[in-house]
């Protein structure tokens, strides 16, 4: 089936619309991280730098890390930024872009996502690193697709949105589960547990400025509840489309943050680059190995 022009843009230089890369630049290894500055900080860990794209908030660097090709890819801020990298990381992989049909033969990528995050329970200090066995989807992307049922779980879904008390007026949440693969080399460094991934910094994250919220009681729901031995850990922006999206797309996919606040202690460390330097080296590890 030939993909129209209109629905995979490929620019002129035989490059991604957005991402600005060509199929060739793509490794195996992918790691996320929404700073663009970030991306030269991944870099200076590696050897055999091969190229760096940029457009945007989108910039990418492919080199070698422990003998293994590794793409840094820069992401923005929040799934819609999401719902592009992942379909056309896909498409650089997965579709033949001098024929644009999809390939005979899947290529399978693991995409790690390195960020920031705020925590949500007193046991977990600031600067630790937690990996989302489960991602909380409250930004509604993946609802969007077809299959949606296939990699999400409804029971989850259906015992948080009782708990909480769901709005109808908010989107529907899905609950979706990261790379086991992933969570296997991270369960030894990180806590592990369930992340929302909101659509917004302030009011989605529970946090009161000059607007109030539609439920005053937000946090304290969130905190309290449980699946299972599951709980909500922390809060973030991103994981849930990427563990989404690659699970129906056929790829390995996690989140691993560092916490940068508190939110039961009301605490933050705005120095926390050492912690995120720290983090993305070890992840590069877990990534590679």
């Amino acid at each position: 089936m030939r993909i129209a022009e209109s629905e995979l843009i490929i620019n002129g230089d035989g490059t991604a619309f957005h991402l600005h890369m060509r199929p060739e630049q793509l490794a195996n290894n992918v790691m996320l991280v929404g700073d663009p500055s970030r991306v030269d900080l991944i870099s200076g860990f590696m050897t055999d730098i091969e190229c760096r794209n940029e457009s945007r908030e989108f910039v990418s660097v492919t080199g070698k890390y422990n003998g293994k090709r590794v793409t840094a890819l820069s992401t923005g801020i929040g799934t819609d930024n999401i719902d592009i990298v992942m379909t056309e990381l896909d498409a650089l992989a997965n579709v033949d872009f001098a024929t644009r049909e999809p390939k005979p033969r899947h290529r399978r990528l693991t995409i790690l996502r390195v960020g920031t995050c705020g925590a949500l329970h007193a046991d977990i200090p600031l600067g630790s690193s937690i990996f989302s066995q489960w991602s909380i989807g409250h930004d509604g992307l993946l609802n969007w697709y077809s299959d949606i049922d296939k990699v999400t779980n409804r029971d989850m879904e259906d015992a948080y949105m009782r708990h909480m008390g769901w709005s109808r007026r908010l989107t529907v949440p899905y609950f979706v589960k990261a790379s086991q693969k992933l969570a296997d080399r991270f369960k030894d460094s990180s806590f592990m547990g369930m992340t929302i991934a909101a659509p917004g910094f302030y009011g989605p994250q529970g946090r009161v400025v000059r607007l109030g919220l539609v439920d005053k009681d937000y946090l304290q729901k969130v905190e309290s509840f449980r699946y299972g031995d599951l709980r909500i850990t922390n809060f973030e922006m991103e994981g849930s489309a990427i563990a989404g999206m690659a699970a129906l797309l056929g790829h390995d996919a996690g989140t691993v943050c560092c916490a940068i606040a508190n939110r039961y202690l009301k605490s933050a460390n705005t120095d926390y680059k050492p912690f995120v330097r720290s983090l993305i080296e070890l992840s590069l590890q877990k990534l590679t190995q």
